[in-house]
């Protein structure tokens, strides 16, 4: 019976025991479950308040790229943050259960409709395309400040919430701990209980209590391992949430530094650390100016960190303007923004967040922006057009440059807010007066300064003309005019003045072109008479000057009468060739045809031929030549030929108006680097003052037409003009008694180029073939009996030719084709076809187009030489013949169709 009551009481006492145990398990259960469930609702609320935060975040970059783009896909973000966030932080604020982070979000939710208002604000002034204002309105930092605002409040409100949680964690683990040491008590009393329970029962009854106890450490086991892996997921959730801050802070445009509560340093963000220089490693534990170091812009001294103020007065700071950072290398940058406080979950202040950024790139664009505003007032008010900007609908000025109030006499005060048909009367005379489209500029019109034309009306009543060009713009989504206008009572007197002076122009061109087209008729006819004069003398020239020849050489000679008679006739011959030439080049100037080839030419070696040429004359006058030394080579710009002609003329003219053992000399002096002058300076009388005036005019020997000196008088016409149309000018000195000089200048060359010209020879050759050479058959075609006999005569002399004759162009390629000649001579005036008619004829013929044709006429004007060249003709003679230069030129053709005829034979 004891060892029942014994049994019953340890049954009754164990039953106490299980009950303790397991209204202490359940209680103990119930705090861990609720501390678990208070720790998942901190994390939860941790978390909203993130994705609340980051959402914003995105509406706002969202924005921002809206902004600068103005692509609509970039707002999605912001629109649905826009319908949403308001929920969240209402479903937040309903979450918490802490009246402190209730606070902070009570706080935020006027900031967050505040930022949304601006954001809003910002989109639909980028819509509206004003995107100065809505760029003025992001760089006025409103929203920064309110986005730095709600983040101090978020970090305040997560900060408070990790607070709670931490709390909660403490209190899991407590009661973690009071369950482990409840059950491991009561499982020590069980274990004793059981010890002495098993004295009395038996073995089984000990067994079940050891297998209970088994199953109560396994239970127990298992709650401690769940309670593990719960305190690890928090751990996780914790560190995540951590890393998700350290991304943010890496993310943002703006450099971030947080401090203690004794202002050192604890966190930096890269940014940061690229603007000072310093690194978080380095900087952490330093006081906050030693690695934030600030001046003052203008002033250069220390400027006040703001973090001092913060902790000391728990408020926001901002850095005052101008401020620039030194970083840790020296270099600096100026800097923007402000500094807030960070509070613990009991509102005490441990520490300080300072945000800024680098506003060097924003400084430029607003100097940029005022100096490109200050050049636009000043080109308004020096701009001599008048400037107005025109409110459209209403046409109401609202501005005016200062040519404006002196176009209308009205001050600009008396301008703005009156109607612009003040100004311009015509538009409220039709039915424009609402709106200045109808004045609008074209962009071709603008391009030229082109408007249009309407009547403008001064403060004084007076009217007067103007040219109106409107442009339109839009200011602050409103729509305005820019007219330009200009007076142009000027240019309208002009344009009347021009008119007549146009019409008047034109009757005098008419006048001109009659006078012109008579001159040219005129000259025509002169060339034209020229022309046929040339060949009317130079036909009978070539008798007198060829058969003089022919009997000058003749053999037996003749007799010294005889000699002295043909030496007069082939002197008046040559004399009165000389003069048709000089009369034809004079004409040809005059008429602008005398073609010249202007090259560098070399004085020394031009005045070395015209002394060679010079001298005999010399002699006979019995005058000296006195040639200066070119040491150095000296080139002048002239036509060689040319040269050579000016210069025989001055020196033939220094000779002949010499006296005997007088002297004729020659200097070249270099005027400036670019003119060269030669001097002709000679012995002789010397002219009067009033003889020099009439020196160049043609045909005027002064005087000397009953001397025995032979002349033109018009070889220093030709001088003149030939110089004048190298480039060059020319002059004269002279003294009575003493002598004269006469001068030209010409411009110096660089390059040389060497030619030299052969003097002409007056004594017949004849030419001796060798026995037993091949004869060649010649062919004249000549209708002038004179000219006939004389190249008879001429080819009698040369036993190695044939000669063939015809009177006409048809005769004479008739011949050609029979009798094959190896050489045809070509007269060009002909009785039918002509001589250039009939060598086409010969070249159309395979018979006769390898025959050499050469021309030999007396039409010698420069045209007609050139002429007869294009043709075909091989050379081109002149009359009257030079006997050497006739043979010479036949030489040159045979040699020329010895090789023709070796080529056919080739083929």
């Amino acid at each position: 019976m004891k060892s029942s009551h014994k049994i019953f009481a340890s049954l009754a006492s164990a039953a106490l025991l299980a009950a303790l145990v397991v209204v202490t398990s359940f209680w103990a259960f119930g705090q861990m479950e609720q501390a678990a469930e208070a720790r998942k609702r901190g994390s939860n609320i941790l978390n909203s308040a993130d994705d609340v935060f980051s959402a914003l975040k995105d509406a706002e970059t969202g924005q921002r790229g809206f902004l600068l783009t103005g692509d609509e896909a970039f707002l999605e973000q912001y629109l649905a943050v826009q319908g949403s966030i308001v929920g969240h932080l209402k479903k937040l604020r309903e979450d918490t259960l802490i009246p402190a982070a209730q606070n902070h979000l009570d706080a935020v939710a006027p900031l967050i409709s505040a930022k949304l208002a601006e954001l809003a604000q910002v989109i639909e002034l980028r819509r509206n395309h004003d995107v100065a204002a809505a760029l003025a309105m992001v760089a006025s930092g409103q929203g920064k400040r309110t986005m730095d605002s709600i983040r101090a409040e978020m970090k305040g409100f997560v900060q408070i919430e990790e607070g709670a949680r931490k709390v909660h964690d403490e209190e899991f683990q407590s009661n973690l701990r009071l369950l482990f040491v409840a059950l491991v008590g009561a499982s020590l009393f069980t274990l004793l209980l059981a010890v002495s329970f098993a004295f009395l029962v038996h073995r089984e009854s000990k067994q079940r209590l050891k297998n209970l106890v088994h199953v109560q450490t396994m239970r127990l086991l298992e709650v401690e391992a769940q309670t593990n892996k719960q305190l690890q997921q928090a751990n996780a959730t914790l560190q995540i949430s951590e890393e998700k801050l350290a991304v943010t802070l890496n993310c943002i445009g703006d450099a971030v530094i947080a401090t203690d509560a004794e202002g050192r340093m604890t966190l930096m963000n890269p940014l940061a650390e690229a603007l000072t220089g310093w690194t978080l490693a380095e900087a952490t534990g330093h006081p906050v100016d030693e690695v934030f170091r600030i001046i003052n812009q203008e002033t250069r001294a220390p400027a006040t960190i703001p973090i001092a103020q913060t902790l000391a007065d728990g408020t926001i700071q901002g850095l005052a303007n101008h401020t620039v950072l030194i970083a840790r290398d020296g270099s600096e940058c100026p800097i923007a923004d402000s500094c807030a406080p960070i509070r613990d979950r009991d509102g005490r202040v441990v520490g300080a967040v300072l945000i800024f950024r680098d506003v060097t790139k924003e400084y430029a664009v607003q100097h940029a922006l005022r100096d490109s505003a200050a050049q636009i007032q000043a080109i308004l008010n020096t701009v001599a057009d008048a400037i107005i900007t025109i409110r459209a609908g209403g046409g109401i000025i609202e501005k005016a440059n200062p040519a404006v109030e002196r176009m209308f006499a009205y001050t600009e005060a008396e301008l703005i807010g009156q109607d612009f048909s003040r100004l311009i009367p015509e538009l409220n005379q039709d039915q424009r007066n609402d709106s200045l489209d109808y004045y609008l500029a074209s962009d071709e019109a603008r391009a030229v300064g082109l408007g249009r034309e309407v009547m403008g009306q001064r403060k004084d009543g007076s009217v007067f003309p103007l040219e109106i060009a409107v442009s339109e713009m839009q200011l602050g989504g409103k729509r305005y005019f820019t007219g330009i206008l200009r007076d142009i009572t000027t240019r309208k007197q002009v344009e009347v003045e021009r008119a007549f002076l146009n019409q008047a122009l034109q009757d005098r061109n008419l006048e001109l072109q009659s006078a012109k087209s008579m001159a040219e008729k005129a000259n025509l006819a002169k060339s034209d008479f020229l022309s046929n004069m040339s060949h009317e003398l130079r036909s009978p020239l070539n008798a007198i000057l060829g058969f003089a020849q022919l009997m000058d050489s003749d053999a037996p000679p003749p007799t010294p009468t005889q000699k002295s008679s043909i030496d007069q006739i082939l002197q008046a011959g040559w004399y009165l060739l000389e003069l048709i030439n000089e009369i034809l080049d004079l004409a040809a100037i005059e008429s602008g045809r005398l073609s010249l080839s202007l090259e560098p030419v070399a004085l020394a070696d031009v005045m070395g031929e015209c002394h060679a040429m010079i001298e005999p004359q010399a002699q006979r006058r019995g005058v000296k030549l006195d040639f200066s030394q070119v040491d150095t080579p000296c080139f002048v710009h002239a036509d060689r030929t040319r040269l050579k002609q000016v210069l025989i003329n001055f020196l033939s003219n220094a000779i002949k108006y010499n006296h005997r053992d007088g002297t004729v000399s020659i200097d070249c002096v270099m005027m400036t680097p670019a003119r060269m002058r030669i001097s002709i300076r000679d012995t002789g009388s010397g002219l009067a003052p009033e003889k020099l005036a009439q020196l160049f005019q043609p045909f005027n020997r002064l005087g000397q037409e009953t001397s025995a000196e032979e002349g033109t008088g018009i070889g220093l016409v030709m001088n003149k003009r030939i110089v004048e149309l190298m480039g060059g000018v020319i002059g004269v000195e002279s003294t009575v008694g003493t002598g004269s000089v006469f001068w030209f200048e010409l411009g110096s060359a660089a390059l040389p180029r060497l030619a030299v010209d052969h003097a002409k020879s007056v004594a017949i050759a004849p030419a001796q073939s060798p026995p037993g050479a091949p004869v060649h058959t010649l062919l004249y075609v000549e209708d002038n009996p004179a000219n006939l006999k004389l190249v008879e005569q001429l080819i009698a002399r040369r036993s190695d030719m044939r000669l063939l004759t015809a009177i006409s162009g048809e005769l004479g390629v008739q011949c050609a084709r029979t009798n094959q000649p190896e050489l045809i001579l070509m007269d060009i005036n002909l009785p039918g076809i002509s001589g250039i008619d009939a060598l086409k004829i010969l070249r159309e013929d395979p018979r006769t187009a390898h025959i050499p044709v050469l021309a030999i006429s007396a039409n010698a004007m420069p045209g007609d030489i050139q002429k007869g060249l294009q043709a075909g003709f091989i050379r081109y003679l002149t009359k009257p013949i030079n006997v050497n230069e006739f043979m010479a030129a036949l030489d040159v053709a045979l040699e020329f169709a010895g090789k023709n005829s070796g080529n056919r034979q080739d083929t």
